[in-house]
């Protein structure tokens, strides 16, 4: 697997279109950096590391939902493994003016997009979401 934050937004995207409560991916620690930033800014309602089928570690995801709808109505990858996308701190694009959230990964760690604003760090975009 090439990208492994892809591969766990796209398992999000596809178990939200299905109407699915959880979902499940392979552990990684920067999955779980970037799901705790999705649950601080309320996409999700949470997760919990656990143990896969084949015995690997594994994250169950719940996912969230509003009047039968997704929380989570978009959801891109930004930086590819291909592609990386840099921005300093002044460049950090604010996703719908500001109702989204972008993530971050900086040398500070993974945070939201307003938290990188604030501490006056800029990073790799990972992803964003509305």
């Amino acid at each position: 697997m090439n990208d492994p934050i892809g591969d766990m937004l796209t398992r999000i995207r596809n178990s939200q279109m299905r109407g699915k409560s959880v979902v499940e991916t392979p552990a990684s620690k920067l999955r779980v950096r970037v799901l705790e930033v999705l649950a601080d800014e309320g996409y999700i309602r949470g997760f919990e590391e656990t143990t896969g089928a084949n015995g690997h570690p594994a994250i169950e995801i719940s996912l969230k939902y509003y009047e039968g709808e997704p929380v989570i109505r978009e959801l891109k990858r930004v930086s590819k493994p291909g592609r990386r996308v840099y921005m300093g701190v002044g460049d950090i694009p604010q996703v719908r003016q500001g109702l989204g959230v972008s993530i971050v990964s900086t040398s500070k760690g993974v945070m939201s997009d307003a938290s990188a604003r604030s501490q006056n760090v800029g990073g790799e975009v990972l992803c964003t979401i509305f």
